[in-house]
């Protein structure tokens, strides 16, 4: 049995010293990359907790949409679904097709910018 920090323990760490003990005494240019670091692990941390859960929706998705095999890959899969849109067999019009792409841009704008001021507009 293991008993270390997990990753994210390790990155809430890091992320809760930076926010709680080094940023607050620094000021202009370090205080300003302390919160970029802050953000960037928090960013991290969301990545971590959402991405699995993210990739199999996404995955599940694309198999349905493009008939797949459940055995393939997340990267063949888009690059399958990236030429079908490229070759012009896939369309704006097919089922499923935007409300994927849709799907998917939101889980990642969720990890990359929670805040994002557009992103409760496109969820409802």
């Amino acid at each position: 049995m293991h008993d270390q920090p997990s990753v994210s323990e390790l990155v809430q760490a890091v992320k809760s010293f930076i926010d709680e003990t080094a940023g607050p005494n620094l000021t202009g240019h370090a205080a300003f990359h302390a919160r970029v670091a802050s953000n960037a692990l928090a960013t991290v941390l969301r990545d971590l907790e959402h991405r699995t859960a993210n990739e199999a929706a996404e995955a599940a998705r694309l198999i349905s949409l493009l008939d797949a095999s459940q055995s393939d890959d997340l990267a063949s899969l888009n690059a399958r679904l990236s030429e079908k849109i490229r070759s012009g067999e896939l369309t704006s019009e097919t089922p499923g097709l935007l409300e994927h792409l849709k799907a998917t841009t939101i889980a990642q704008v969720e990890i990359d910018q929670p805040r994002y001021s557009g992103l409760r507009t496109a969820k409802s």
